[in-house]
Order: C-alpha cells, then structure tokens, then sequence
C-alpha cells in the first residue's frame, strides 16, 4: 500500500513538472535580439493591461515618406504585477497618446520588440525603473 501510494506521489511531481515546461519555455527571449535597440517614435493605438504578458500597440510613422500608412508595432512588456512594481500603471499610456519607446526588435524582422525603455512627449520616463542613459533622441 505504501509503495502505491509512493508511485502515485511520483507519479503527481513528474506529471507538476511535465505541465510546467511549456510556461517555462513561454518566458524565453530567446526571439529577441538583445544586442540590438530600434526607437520607436509614434502613437499608442493600444495598451494592453492583461496576463501573462501586457502589450503596447504603437503607430509609427515612415520619416521618409509622411504619405505612407504608420506601421504598426508591437510591444511586449512584462506581467502586470511586474510592471506596478516598475512604476507602471493600467493608465500609464492610453490611445492616442505620442510616445518614444525603445525595444529590442524580434530576430526575425518583424515589427514587433521587448521593451528597454518608454518616454512621453515631455522626454520623462514612464515607469520610474528606467535608466536614463536610454532616452531616445528625436
């Protein structure tokens, strides 16, 4: 009886961690180029407050040809409490606000990165946890 109850408790710990590998492979930034910063200068279109991971949605306009559509990027962010403990807040950036957001860009090109650093329009911070060495320059 013992050993069937011994298998079982085995059993339990190895199904755990079975279930718990793909949240860990989730987390990985490996598809980001960390050797790599693009500054984004444009317009929140969307902030996504949410688990496991919030979201910025930011319209950035071609300097080059101001009658081209803005392309539209996507910026990961940590979880919410990660954040709230960063100084953000689910009304740090709304819609339609003009924002200058440093990322490490996605390997494979497309316009999507991980987020290094955030500035309004008055060249502060938003976030209180951010080095100031990284204030992109207009």
């Amino acid at each position: 009886m013992k050993r069937t109850i011994r298998s079982i408790g085995v059993a339990g710990v190895l199904l755990g961690f079975a279930a718990a590998s793909p949240a860990f492979a989730h987390h990985s930034h490996a598809m980001f180029d960390s050797t790599k910063e693009v500054t984004l200068v444009g317009t929140v279109k969307e902030f996504d407050w949410t688990n496991p991971h919030c979201w910025i949605q930011v319209l950035v306009p071609d300097p080059n040809d101001p009658n081209a559509p803005p392309v539209e990027w996507g910026v990961e962010m940590g979880a919410p409490f990660q954040l709230l403990r960063h100084g953000w807040k689910p009304d740090s950036v709304k819609p339609g606000d003009k924002i200058s957001v440093v990322v490490n860009p996605l390997r494979d090109g497309r316009t999507a990165g991980q987020i290094v650093s955030a500035f309004g329009t008055d060249g502060k911070p938003i976030g209180t946890d951010r080095e100031p060495n990284k204030q992109p320059q207009p």
